[in-house]
């Protein structure tokens, strides 16, 4: 195998997500992310195995980029629980808003790879979900939150509609402006959830 130059691995994840959020990933053909990325088709293969390869890879690098920025925001002292929280769904919304194509690749394609049980990336998605159940825990042992929520349902709500917004305001960015879901979300929860 040749040896991997310059950026073109980041430009062909950066076309592959262009081309899978307009085409589908199911449509996307790998001629026409090259063609975007600037590469020949085949160097594609030089860095991805197949299709599947390469939309794996953006998912994977969009979870540990999440967990990690979650995970910074657990481990603070100095914020409050609800600081934790407020700051775990600013992340979520900061990073989508930074790439709106990613949003919106992630709300067509990633429901099915949580289908797959086996797949790597829902060990991610599990980590993920953790952080935010741990910042739950935290608050509900510190009286921040009320102790009859229970955790896992609570987290997988507040996932579940944040994901399924980010749908509409992909869709219709218009009619869903991010700052104001993402403001209604934060006082949703805040006021759902303490005591």
């Amino acid at each position: 195998m040749r040896r991997k130059e310059g950026n073109k691995e980041q430009d062909i994840i950066a076309a592959a997500i262009e081309v899978f959020a307009k085409e589908g990933y199911h449509e996307a053909k790998i001629s026409e992310i090259a063609e975007l990325a600037n590469v020949a088709t085949g160097s594609v293969y030089l860095y991805f195995e197949s299709k599947e390869d390469l939309l794996v890879k953006i998912f994977s690098g969009l979870w540990i980029k999440l967990i990690s920025l979650v995970k910074s925001i657990y481990d603070r002292d100095d914020l409050s629980s609800i600081e934790k929280l407020e700051g775990f769904i600013d992340t979520v919304f900061d990073v989508f808003t930074s790439n709106s194509k990613l949003a919106l690749l992630f709300v067509k394609e990633q429901p099915h790879f949580l289908q797959d049980k086996n797949n790597k990336l829902n060990d991610l998605y599990n980590n993920f979900l953790e952080i935010g159940e741990k910042i739950l825990d935290e608050g509900s042992k510190n009286n921040s939150f009320n102790k009859n929520l229970d955790k896992s349902i609570t987290k997988n709500f507040v996932y579940g509609g944040v994901r399924h917004l980010l749908h509409l305001w992909a869709l219709n960015p218009n009619e869903y402006p991010l700052n104001k879901v993402r403001q209604d979300i934060k006082y949703i929860v805040k006021k759902g959830i303490l005591i």
